[in-house]
């Protein structure tokens, strides 16, 4: 006779609700409950029909902006399905588009759904987007995204460092006028990328002018139609610029060599993602290289690890590092700095 939530609610005196909760991993089960849960529910040989030997992936489409064009999330999502395998679990994918008329439809059928871990693309998501899973019964992990509240666990980049150390890298390279090419739709991404801007210019007491900051579209055209349109107004530039991702910084180098501004001879360039195109364009994008696929499988694996303790309740936020690529975008300046104090040194003597 097959065992019954009943006969384990008997022996182990939680109610059928929480053991039912407890055994499709839902959330509001505490460690130790669900471990004497599945315990009995092991001496009776339960099986339940639900426990899940899948793992969700889905696709949060907010415009399009930044996933249509990169190459990145195709890595990501390669990682998920490879540590997936690696572990007995098959991946099923969804796909969720803000903009189509049947968006609220397709999110209903994705958070019905508790059967399986859920691992969300955020990176198209603002703030707000978050509010639309928060009452999720499942469990979630955001991936390249996260939620200022910490309602979820998270895996993402480590923007803010990353950019501190390209931005160190341009500063010993002798540059003090940076400038900054700025995405125009926010991702958090971005944000943070912005705060590791900013705080190199203020550690190295940089100049910081309102003018070398340059908003783009984040498409590769439209960074290039915005670039070209800026540089329409002759305005002076920085020695060197920061670019929020690759696509951005690719879109910015094509409009400042058609306007005979040449990279890096008289505009360095640095990008953030390492998208292939970077590597063969010119002498090669300076940029930072993201490990695009380990971030898919360190999703998998703290997905699972909550299959394996179930009523853990602690959030995290894994940061994965990055690595710097130097290649042919970016001028060593220093020399430039010592033929100015040397001008300058000229000139008092003459004086």
């Amino acid at each position: 006779m097959r065992a019954s939530i009943k006969q384990i609610s008997r022996i182990t005196g939680f109610s059928p609700a929480t053991v039912s909760n407890a055994l499709n991993h839902k959330k509001g089960v505490n460690v130790e409950t669900a471990e004497k849960i599945f315990q009995a529910a092991e001496k009776l040989g339960y099986r339940t029909e639900r426990s899940s030997s899948k793992l969700r992936f889905v696709t949060y489409r907010k415009n399009g902006r930044i996933i249509d064009d990169s190459q990145i999330f195709p890595a990501m999502i390669e990682g998920v399905e490879r540590q997936a395998k690696a572990m007995g679990y098959e991946t099923t994918f969804s796909h969720l588009n803000y903009c189509a008329p049947d968006f609220k439809d397709r999110l209903r059928e994705v958070t019905d759904d508790t059967s399986s871990p859920l691992i969300l693309l955020g990176t198209e998501m603002l703030e707000g987007d978050y509010k639309l899973f928060v009452d999720y019964r499942g469990y979630i992990i955001i991936l390249d995204g996260w939620c200022e509240e910490m309602t979820f666990d998270a895996v993402l980049i480590n923007n803010t460092d990353a950019t501190c150390n390209a931005m160190e890298y341009l500063v010993k390279k002798g540059h003090r006028k940076i400038g900054y090419l700025r995405g125009d739709y926010r991702i958090k991404s971005f944000q943070y990328r912005e705060y590791g801007y900013h705080r190199i210019l203020a550690v190295h007491n940089c100049l910081e002018k309102p003018e070398y900051v340059v908003t783009l579209g984040t498409r590769i055209e439209t960074a290039y139609e915005d670039m070209k349109h800026f540089l329409e107004r002759k305005p002076e530039l920085p020695t060197a610029f920061f670019a929020d991702n690759d696509i951005i910084a690719l879109g910015a180098i094509r409009a400042l060599e058609e306007n005979n501004i040449r990279v890096p001879e008289q505009v360095s360039i640095v990008g953030f993602d390492d998208i292939h195109f970077g590597a063969v364009s010119g002498q090669g994008l300076t940029t930072i290289h993201v490990f695009k696929r380990e971030m898919g499988e360190v999703a998998v694996r703290r997905a699972l690890d909550h299959i394996k303790y179930p009523g853990r309740q602690i959030k995290t936020k894994i940061q994965v590092g990055t690595e710097f690529l130097e290649r042919g975008s970016v001028r060593d300046y220093r020399h430039m700095e010592r033929e100015e104090e040397e001008r300058m040194e000229d000139k008092n003597g003459n004086d």
